[in-house]
């Protein structure tokens, strides 16, 4: 049965196939993947709309310091990054990352304005756990998501946005999507990274969010090394950026 929010917004033939692509290029959830990391278990969470999302979750064995909510990059599989998230468990964050509605482990279409509904959803449900710290990471697709879902709200401690752009309206989205529009009038709670070797997100694309969120009190950064995540140049780059995250996490 279809739901109301998986209508699509951003075209009526564009925004399916953008998806039915997103999705392709992430592939197949596979458990193998996690089966030697510790402490982690499987998780799902019902939406209002009966959609059922699955995912994962890294666990702290005694007195979490928060929880950190993952929203990942549009071509990504929680299974597929669960590894190199342990370091924000180590970091003392119950770590949950969810496959988007459609993908992986997730039922339900994959449309913008669901995914937005969804992890609206999900920050109001961990809000209503025993946790001090409420730490967000969106890379990409997902830094457009939370900020949509969040951003401008009093729901978290902390929030990195990762490589998102500025706008999406030019991708025939409504402009009450685009990112830019959705950064929290005090914005010390953010950081937002750039990278310039990003061929995905350039720079130019993500200048004015970063422009505006400076002027808002936002911690801004352009990394000359840095990549789009998880495709930096070796892995030495890629720990070195979920450092630069969990620093900041740990300490707004």
């Amino acid at each position: 049965m279809s739901s109301d929010s998986e209508t699509s917004i951003c075209g009526r033939f564009r925004e399916p196939l953008a998806f039915w692509m997103f999705r392709r290029a992430a592939g197949t959830a596979d458990e193998r993947r996690v089966a030697r990391i510790r402490d982690i278990e499987r998780i799902n969470f019902i939406t209002r709309d009966g959609r059922e999302l699955g995912g994962y979750k890294l666990l702290v064995r005694e007195n979490p310091r928060g929880y950190l909510l993952v929203a990942p990059g549009n071509a990504m599989l929680a299974d597929q990054i669960m590894d190199e998230m342990q370091l924000f468990r180590d970091r003392g964050f119950d770590v949950y990352i969810y496959d988007y509605r459609g993908y992986g482990l997730s039922g339900g279409k994959s449309r913008l304005a669901a995914l937005v509904s969804d992890y609206r959803e999900l920050v109001a449900f961990l809000n209503t756990r025993p946790y001090r710290r409420r730490a967000l990471y969106g890379m990409s697709m997902g830094g457009i998501i939370l900020l949509n879902a969040v951003g401008s709200t009093d729901m978290y401690s902390a929030m990195v946005v990762d490589s998102s752009p500025s706008r999406i309206s030019h991708l025939g989205c409504p402009d009450s999507y685009d990112p830019v529009n959705h950064l929290p009038v005090d914005g010390s709670r953010m950081k937002i990274i750039s990278g310039e070797q990003d061929s995905v997100v350039r720079p130019a694309e993500m200048a004015e969010l970063m422009q505006i969120a400076k002027k808002r009190g936002t911690t801004v950064v352009s990394r000359e090394e840095y990549a789009h995540p998880f495709q930096d140049a070796d892995l030495t780059i890629r720990r070195r950026r979920l450092i630069e995250v969990a620093d900041f996490l740990t300490q707004k």
